[in-house]
């Protein structure tokens, strides 16, 4: 098991106030973020902690991210109906349709998180169409 890069601490520190429920499923997202953090880097071919370790500021960025990742895990796991972000209804012949936030309640980062930490960059490439026959 590697390096847990939050604690609950960080996460009360920032004004977000959790129940005891929460509180433990915050201990264990973190730990699971941490590690699938870890393993979206070495699958772009970084090593995380060395990262960290030879920058402070980027160690408080990848803390950011694993608490703006938690955080989105625990309110979808709240007692309370799932937040829709996008709704629309219809009068004549009923029709209703709403778009969920995190309906799947899973830990996941964002394309601009992991951007931010240099982990994600665009990736373009060409086809050869012509053939000419020389090397």
């Amino acid at each position: 098991m590697g390096k847990v890069y939050a604690s609950v601490s960080d996460i009360t520190a920032l004004g977000i106030s959790l129940t005891a429920q929460q509180q433990e499923a915050a201990t264990i997202l973190l730990n699971t973020a941490s590690s699938k953090l870890r393993l979206a880097a070495a699958k772009h071919g970084k090593n995380l902690d060395a990262l960290i370790a030879a920058s402070e500021d980027y160690g408080d960025a990848v803390k950011g991210i694993v608490i703006q990742a938690v955080t989105r895990a625990l309110n979808s796991i709240a007692d309370s109906a799932p937040a829709a972000t996008q709704g629309s209804e219809s009068n004549g012949n009923y029709s209703i349709s709403m778009t969920y936030l995190n309906a799947g309640q899973s830990l996941y980062f964002l394309r601009n998180e992991l951007k931010e930490l240099g982990l994600m960059r665009q990736v373009f490439g060409a086809i050869d169409l012509y053939n000419t026959g020389e090397e």
